[in-house]
């Protein structure tokens, strides 16, 4: 696994946001600083939302590699 490579999978799929952000906010102090977390998630307001908390969080989004998939690094 590289760096830039998810760590961890959170599976959001078919959730409305908010959801997929807390999923995200729990499950990414789980994390070494410097990984990658991978949300999946459909429901249009996520891609939105989830750069919107990186940059409120001060995590580094790394964008949408594929449909319904979000990266985000962790940076503290």
């Amino acid at each position: 696994m590289t760096v830039d490579e998810p760590a961890e999978v959170i599976d959001c799929l078919g959730q409305r946001c908010p959801l997929p952000v807390i999923a995200l906010a729990k499950r990414i102090t789980g994390l070494p600083v410097g990984r990658v977390i991978r949300v999946l998630a459909d429901d249009p307001a996520a891609a939105n939302d989830i750069p919107a908390w990186c940059r409120m969080k001060s995590q580094e989004y790394l964008g949408s590699p594929e449909p319904s998939a979000f990266d985000v690094r962790r940076t503290s």
